[in-house]
């Protein structure tokens, strides 16, 4: 597989402090790659980088073999690279249906001339919005709720929501940042076969960030780990897991430690 994004030397600094130092990394096409690392490591800091949130101080982001350091996040939408985010950000007052149906872009009837004067155009391309919004909450398994206004969701289906809106842009490159927080067993469930039903049957790209570790080995192969703004090592879940460097990062040395129980809130995604 050839690398669909590629982290070259990046480093971020706000004022004096480096959250991101001098980090390379990528993530394979068509793989489900896990990020984990302590609080502080610097992972969402590069999300946010690599989604086009902010523009790095030093280094180059690729993204399917082109420069895309510090382009904004609207334009690596119409590149096909989405992010899901710790929280979910729905639209609270439109339904489930209106949420997906707003996503794809250049729709006729957003400008005031071809809702005025295009109305056929519209309305097929409407017709055909929504057939693929109910193809994706079939796909989801929530059509029941799709009339029920997004806000009234539970947090494990806004999750489910928000990979719906990736659906209906055509994700080719999926960042998924704290998955689980917030959601009960049985969603959580949902969500991961949805997302291995993605990459398997749809070749969507997933680069993870969760300290849930029975779902990063559920989903994750290969699993990046991060301390102290930069890349400690990459590989399997079950060599990471006995990796004595990896435990000290977690855990200060504790030899009791258990890396499949980790599972506490990133600080820095409040940054």
């Amino acid at each position: 597989m050839s690398a669909i994004i590629e982290v070259k030397g990046v480093t971020k600094r706000f004022g004096g402090f480096r959250a991101v130092n001098d980090c390379s990394l990528s993530v394979e096409r068509g793989s489900v790659t896990g990020l984990i690392g302590p609080n502080g490591a610097g992972k969402s800091t590069l999300f946010n980088m690599v989604a086009g949130n902010f523009p790095p101080t030093s280094g180059a982001i690729l993204l399917d073999g082109q420069d895309v350091t510090g382009l904004p996040a609207h334009v690596l939408f119409h590149r096909h690279l989405l992010r899901t985010f710790q929280i979910a950000h729905e639209f609270s007052n439109m339904t489930v249906l209106e949420n997906l149906m707003m996503v794809p872009d250049g729709q006729t009837g957003e400008g005031l001339g071809g809702a005025w004067f295009l109305p056929g155009r519209v309305a097929r391309q409407e017709s055909e919005i929504r057939r693929k919004a109910e193809e994706v909450l079939d796909f989801l398994k929530i059509t029941h709720v799709k009339h029920e206004l997004a806000g009234n969701l539970s947090g494990g289906q806004k999750k489910l929501l928000e990979l719906g809106r990736t659906m209906m842009a055509d994700a080719k490159v999926v960042l998924l940042d704290e998955i689980a927080a917030g959601v009960n067993r049985t969603l959580l469930n949902d969500l991961a076969s949805n997302i291995e039903r993605l990459n398997r049957e749809m070749g969507y790209t997933f680069f993870v960030i969760e300290h849930d570790m029975d779902l990063i080995a559920r989903l994750c192969d290969p699993v990046i780990v991060m301390a102290a703004g930069s890349v400690m090592t990459k590989g399997h879940i079950e060599d990471i897991q006995k990796d004595p460097a990896v435990i000290e990062a977690y855990f200060g040395g504790s030899p009791t430690g258990n890396a499949t129980s980790y599972h506490v809130e990133d600080e820095e995604a409040r940054a």
